[in-house]
């Protein structure tokens, strides 16, 4: 192995062991990558592997999950749907395939291009809009949508601060009446584990395209009810390492329920466990559905 490789793999391996004994809250924004055209590529090949739900959830846990999302937001043809974090728009086309008009955001620019590459093969480009863009950023009209999507926990990836505004401006954009669905994890049930640790190679992933030793850490605040998360990846042909944090806030649905009245909400309806769907991580989830 190159000299220079050798050293710098040495380097990264001494900023680890140097690393502070625990990370601060929302170091470098906190969050995955997803704009970074790599990472979000990678992140792609994750979301549409059926063989596990880590990223988008399997296809037949999917369409349970849409079937009761039509009938608990009483989606109807032509109706305008707000689909945030949309990823791969696999929710987003499947709601234009059945009638509705779709707008899907999000971050990530290999998941936006699949997301309407698909739109077109399924044969719904024109009732289908998607967005590359930071949801705290992106410009949205004033009751404009009869409903609105925000899933699998992206809301916890948010500080209190820009989830508090996030949910004031998708209530701006709803119609009166109209309905926000929301999936945020259990804080009852959610892993609490002071501090845990991992660490794995590998030659392909989302970590990289080359070998790899990936290591891990998660820490519980438990005073902040939220988890940290910190990943290195040491990636062995260059001596690169990746340092990224993430961070995820849980609520208490007494908490959640306030915060989506203060922000515009009438009524707010929570369905723990994906309300008894077959879904192999329910019970870790609640759904809220509030209405404007």
């Amino acid at each position: 192995m190159d000299t220079t490789i050798n050293h710098r793999i040495s380097d990264a391996l001494w900023r680890l062991y140097r690393r502070p004994e625990r990370p601060t809250a929302w170091t470098n924004g906190g969050n995955l990558p997803w704009n970074d055209p790599d990472f979000s590529r990678r992140m792609l090949r994750e979301h549409l592997d059926e063989s596990h739900g880590a990223a988008s959830r399997r296809g037949p846990e999917r369409a349970q999950q849409i079937e009761w999302l039509r009938q608990r937001l009483a989606l109807k043809p032509d109706m305008h749907l707000l689909d945030f974090t949309c990823g791969p728009g696999l929710y987003a086309a499947e709601l234009a395939r059945q009638g509705c008009t779709v707008m899907g955001v999000d971050f990530g620019p290999a998941s936006i291009a699949y997301a309407r590459e698909l739109a077109t093969q399924e044969g719904v480009a024109e009732r289908c809009t998607f967005v590359e863009e930071d949801v705290r950023a992106v410009p949205l009209p004033n009751a404009a949508f009869d409903a609105a999507l925000f899933l699998y926990g992206q809301l916890g990836v948010f500080s209190r601060e820009d989830a508090k505004q996030l949910l004031e401006k998708l209530a701006r954009c709803l119609k009166p009446g109209a309905r926000l669905a929301i999936e945020l994890l259990n804080q009852e049930t959610v892993d609490k584990t002071p501090h845990s640790t991992w660490w794995y190679t590998d030659g392909t992933g989302l970590w990289g395209d080359a070998p790899f030793l990936h290591l891990g850490e998660r820490f519980w605040d438990n005073e902040a009810h939220m988890a940290m998360e910190r990943f290195y990846t040491v990636h062995l042909e260059t001596g690169q390492l990746d340092e990224i944090h993430l961070c995820d806030q849980t609520y208490a649905v007494d908490e959640m329920r306030a915060l989506l009245r203060e922000c515009g909400f009438a009524q707010v309806d929570v369905y723990p466990a994906w309300d008894g769907l077959d879904i192999y991580d329910a019970r870790e989830w609640n759904v809220y559905v509030a209405e404007r």
